[in-house]
């Protein structure tokens, strides 16, 4: 039985790289701009799987009306399964390209049709659990598999280091503390285009800014990052999202020293590290009810313009020892499997349903 791989965009594909070493399979793609961009971008996919003598894994082109059609197991890591189709002569499955506070679909009805459609939820954590209660989204435990987090296995296996990271990048000045600006796009009112430059004009004198704009906020960061050094400012950086080999998320995670966000999922991945992290505060409505132990925000410092934001980072540079202890327990409450072994379990999972379907 195939296993199949579907997103909606190259980035999200990065939590399925993990698992297909363990079990191949094939990578679904929804039109010939996204396969351009996979092969583009997965050039040299050995970077990813040094024991492969495979160029490229196989991929196809499907439109996402027709993924009803295939016959295997279907992981998503986007929430585009169609309610209204028969899955019949496939297994479903869905696993989040990232656990937010932000509520699925905005919060629109649909969101719970498609949650209820899968055969399994792959879970991150009891926070990912929280959020589909949060939904209205009740399942049979049996069709719930806690997973844990794809990306942390590979992070904890020492495959991102600092040292590579920083020679993507073409860092200048290794001795300055490196600060990571990784914020979410407009679905949630993400930050980007209203303090990006503000933050190369606070941060690039003391530190090395690493801008890291969500995927589809890439090309006004590509601007902004040019016009910056046009500019004269030196120690500002692009980490580039669609470029999943070169400019991993993990990658620039292993070579910051603290992360500025705002609502992304990447402030619960970023626990990982252990590392400080300062939230940006904005508006965003549609968030779900958290409690305190499976929310960050009371956990760390917010900003707004105004504040007074080198003072920040300074004190939590300072504090990081004494901090360490908080975010490893937020980590632990909020993921399973936080020591590793997310994605050998997961591949059991798979490879047992695969046996039962021969």
């Amino acid at each position: 039985m195939k296993i199949y791989y579907l997103a909606n965009s190259i980035y999200q594909f990065a939590y399925a790289f993990s698992l297909y070493r363990h079990t191949n399979g094939i990578f679904v793609l929804p039109n010939k701009k996204k396969m351009g961009h996979f092969q583009s971008y997965l050039r040299d996919f050995s970077i990813l799987n040094p024991s492969s003598d495979i160029p490229q894994p196989q991929a196809i082109i499907l439109g996402r009306e027709r993924y009803h059609e295939l016959n295997g197991i279907l992981v998503f890591f986007a929430n585009t399964i169609d309610p209204s189709q028969d899955y019949s002569q496939a297994i479903t499955c869905f696993h989040e390209h990232g656990t937010s506070d932000k509520r699925y679909e905005g919060g629109k009805s649909i969101a719970m049709d498609k949650l209820k459609k899968y055969d399994y939820l792959l879970l991150s954590g009891t926070k990912n659990k929280k959020r589909l209660l949060d939904t209205g989204v009740e399942r049979e435990p049996s069709s719930l598999v806690e997973t844990g987090c794809l990306r942390f296995d590979d992070y904890l296996d020492g495959k991102y280091t600092a040292d590579e990271a920083a020679q993507v990048l073409k860092i200048r000045d290794r001795s300055r503390k490196n600060i990571l600006y990784a914020p979410t796009w407009k679905f949630g009112n993400g930050t980007f285009k209203e303090y990006a430059s503000y933050l190369i004009d606070q941060l690039s004198e003391e530190y090395n800014l690493i801008l890291r704009p969500h995927y589809h906020d890439r090309r006004y960061g590509a601007f902004l990052y040019w016009w910056s050094r046009l500019k004269g400012k030196k120690h500002v950086y692009f980490s580039k999202p669609q470029d999943v080999l070169q400019h991993d998320t993990y990658s620039a995670f292993a070579l910051s020293d603290l992360m500025i966000s705002d609502i992304s999922s990447v402030i619960y991945e970023y626990l990982i590290t252990r590392k400080p992290i300062i939230l940006i505060e904005n508006d965003f409505k549609e968030r779900h009810e958290m409690p305190r132990e499976l929310d960050i925000v009371p956990h760390v410092d917010l900003f707004k313009k105004g504040g007074d934001l080198r003072g920040l980072i300074s004190k939590n540079l300072e504090n990081v020892e004494r901090d360490q202890p908080k975010y490893k327990e937020l980590l632990d409450t909020c993921f399973y499997k936080t020591e590793g072994g997310a994605v050998a379990y997961l591949s059991d999972f798979l490879n047992q349903l695969r046996e039962k379907n021969k």
